[in-house]
């Protein structure tokens, strides 16, 4: 629903990096979890008594499409996802596994214990209150930054970055100038180079006139 609306022809980031595509949509690039990893990260999410979804290749793969959040997911992204009864056998190559809760200390706990668990095998941060990512060690956003510096030949000091959660905090330290959303918790305001307005006080175009046109 972006790449005709705003005539994209540069590389596309999906998955916190673990895939780019090109405006097509056609696969450039991917970076997987080794599957022992994402077996074992299914493993935990569920045994914190989240909700686990797969991503493989463009499949969104989830067990229960009344789950919390898929309704959402789905609007989100304009695309369904596809129901599958055993996550086991969609393990070999998997660029982004999800665990979801509205239980947001869960996914608090969660989130720690991946970090613990699977050290620098893989990474895992919030991407909402709701949403843990677990991708490639190497997928996060401040590698998307890095990729999009490189393959577009724009030095970082040169790139602006906006977010609101705890995974787009790497990506402000990839980048010049960072923008927090005002919806973005003290802890990541505080590591951004500026903050607009929410993201239902049209906070993005905010920051846009304010800070990246003038």
């Amino acid at each position: 629903m972006l790449v005709e609306p705003l005539a994209l022809e540069t590389p596309i980031a999906g998955f916190n990096g673990g895939l780019f595509v090109r405006p097509d949509l056609s696969i450039m690039e991917e970076r997987t979890l080794a599957p022992d990893v994402a077996a074992q990260t299914v493993e935990l999410i569920l045994g914190h008594g989240l909700d686990v979804w797969v991503y493989t290749g463009n499949d969104w793969l989830v067990r229960d499409p009344k789950a919390p959040h898929v309704d959402r997911e789905a609007w989100t992204v304009k695309f369904p996802p596809r129901i599958v009864t055993d996550l086991d056998a969609s393990l070999g190559k998997v660029v982004k596994i999800v665990g979801i809760s509205d239980d947001q200390d869960r996914v608090r706990r969660c989130e720690a214990d991946a970090q613990a668990r699977l050290g620098e095998r893989a990474t895992a941060a919030r991407s909402q209150p709701y949403y843990l990512d677990v991708t490639h060690r190497d997928a996060n956003k401040g590698f998307v930054a890095d990729y999009l510096s490189r393959s577009l030949g724009i030095p970082p000091a040169e790139i602006g970055t906006i977010g609101d959660q705890p995974n787009d905090v790497l990506m402000f330290r990839r980048s010049g100038f960072s923008i927090a959303m005002g919806n973005a918790s003290d802890d990541v305001k505080r590591q951004a180079s500026a903050v607009t307005d929410s993201c239902d006080n049209e906070g993005f175009a905010k920051a846009v006139e304010t800070f990246i046109l003038p």
